[in-house]
């Protein structure tokens, strides 16, 4: 006797489903459906720790240019990676990240990032200690990138918690 019990939806994409069997003795344990994908495992799903660093990077962008002027060309070669990496070895992994990018709490987050930002450096502005040495900027730049990583990292941590993936 089978009794099917869920399905885990990211986006419209259908992650995996589960079944248990009661079997002869009671016991319930999982049985593959024939007509469903098997659920990947939560390590296969996740995107990595480091595929965040780009995008710490690119919220340090503004803090690093006004640090380094000249380091336009570097970044430029960041954001080239970043897609590169994304179209290729992270190529399996593409659809999680566009269903959590149509999130809405992915995308509170980075509005969340963008306001702290402009909110931070017109209050420090309005109360006169505006950043403007060289390593104001790399402190603050190094502050929201550690600020992007870790709470996009929760982020996917958290969605992928709900969708019972972990």
């Amino acid at each position: 006797m089978s009794k099917h019990i869920g399905t885990t939806t990211v986006g419209t994409t259908t992650v995996g489903t589960t079944t248990v069997d009661a079997g002869p003795t009671g016991n319930a344990g999982p049985v593959a459906d024939p007509a469903r994908p098997a659920a990947p495992d939560a390590a296969g799903l996740a995107l990595p720790i480091w595929f965040f660093c780009f995008e710490g990077v690119l919220a340090a962008a503004y803090d690093i240019l006004k640090a380094f002027p000249q380091a336009w060309p570097a970044l430029l070669v960041v954001v080239a990676v970043n897609i590169t990496v994304s179209l290729t070895l992270m190529r399996r992994r593409l659809r999680l990240a566009k269903a959590l990018w149509r999130g809405k709490g992915t995308r509170t987050v980075a509005l969340g990032l963008v306001a702290l930002r402009v909110g931070s450096h017109a209050v420090l502005g309005g109360i006169g200690l505006a950043v403007t040495s060289t390593a104001g900027h790399v402190a603050f730049g190094l502050v929201m990138a550690a600020l992007a990583v870790g709470v996009l990292a929760f982020s996917q941590r958290t969605a992928l918690r709900a969708l019972g993936a972990l």
